[in-house]
């Protein structure tokens, strides 16, 4: 084999190559860009050749392994359950180490310095003054940290009333998703280290964005990094709805969309609309295909780094679905979908932002 480090994924690699391709109207990117080569057909068969040497390793048979949006559409549509997100992460990996990544991808590594440093600055800005000792450690995100200040500021005040009692503090550092999806093992393991680091010595470690907190829960544990006990922010407002006044927001009328790692990868579905209801006094609105079968805003996977007209086309999508369907206000629980929603138009809101709005935080 070629690409040795590929061969724990050969049988759903063979799966897919010979598979009719039943899963194909499931790949936001394969709908967004028309391609048999973009299907999770066409992307597995890629790399099930590349790692047998039967393709080059350059760029037009690699470059599809960072067409995916890691939104798991197309496992829950296979009779195989095959993982097509973590084998392409996986080929990433195989390819970087090659030297073969999308330019714009490799710009990313290249500038993680310099982005890490950014990101400490905008934590800071946020939390001035952490405690040094706080028993809470609360991860915002890099999303919502970037791209939403006001809903870093709410996630932060909200990690810091619900749960245990005490101090929290925010931590400076990212979990090494973007690294991870880039390709860069090394760069991810590295980051996850300096992650568990900072994190040490807090009782738990409270975490707002659904790509954070996968990554925590699932790709942490395969590198051996130990973390305090991670909880999910929305975990912690739905264990807790009385402490939120009911309906607090009035009848505003909101739809609900699923972000993808919430839902297919961390199974919460039922906590975000709790948390909606008791705001409102009544059930959010829903996408016509939601809950398992939701639909893919285009934010992850860093596709909008490498796919940037799929990433704008799939979010343009999901906003003429949620205007036909009646319109309302567009509520996410994802710093990565709301960046790409208000990217496009959308004035979407975060669900943190509405529960810290009610309680006046």
């Amino acid at each position: 084999m070629s690409l040795p480090t590929l061969a724990p994924h050969e049988r759903a690699l063979r799966s897919c190559v010979y598979c009719p391709k039943l899963c194909r109207a499931s790949c936001p990117v394969a709908l967004a860009e028309p391609r048999e080569t973009l299907t999770p057909w066409g992307k597995m068969s890629l790399v099930h050749f590349a790692a047998h040497g039967d393709v080059p390793l350059d760029g037009d048979h690699t470059e599809p392994a960072w067409a995916c949006a890691a939104c798991y559409a197309c496992k829950e549509r296979c009779d195989h359950e095959v993982e097509v997100a973590a084998v392409l992460t996986d080929a990433r990996a195989a390819f970087f180490a090659r030297g073969c990544v999308p330019q714009a991808v490799r710009g990313l590594v290249d500038g993680w310095p310099a982005r890490s440093e950014e990101l400490a600055r905008l934590v800071c800005a946020i939390d001035p003054a952490p405690g040094a000792a706080a028993p809470k450690a609360v991860l915002v995100g890099c999303s919502y940290v970037r791209g939403s200040p006001a809903a870093a500021r709410a996630v932060l005040a909200l990690a810091g009333s619900f749960g245990a009692a005490g101090p929290t503090r925010a931590l400076r550092r990212c979990c090494g998703l973007p690294l991870l999806y880039a390709g860069d093992a090394h760069g991810f393991a590295r980051a996850a280290r300096e992650l568990a680091a900072e994190a040490s010595g807090a009782g738990r470690l409270v975490v707002a964005d659904p790509g954070c907190a996968w990554t925590l829960r699932s790709a942490y544990p395969k590198l051996g990094v130990r973390l305090p006990p991670v909880q999910l922010l929305v975990d912690l407002l739905a264990a807790a709805l009385d402490r939120l006044p009911a309906g607090g927001l009035g009848p505003l009328a909101l739809r609900y969309h699923d972000p993808c790692q919430l839902g297919r990868g961390l199974g919460r579905y039922a906590e975000p609309r709790a948390v909606l209801a008791r705001l409102t006094g009544r059930p959010a609105a829903s996408f016509p295909r939601s809950r398992e079968q939701g639909e893919c805003c285009g934010g992850g996977g860093l596709l909008p780094l490498a796919r940037p007209r799929a990433s704008q086309e799939i979010a343009a999508q999901r906003i003429a679905e949620h205007r036909q369907a009646g319109g309302g206000r567009l509520v996410t629980a994802c710093g990565g979908c709301l960046r790409r929603y208000r990217a496009c138009g959308e004035d979407a809101v975060d669900l943190y932002e509405l529960a810290a709005q009610v309680l006046g935080q």
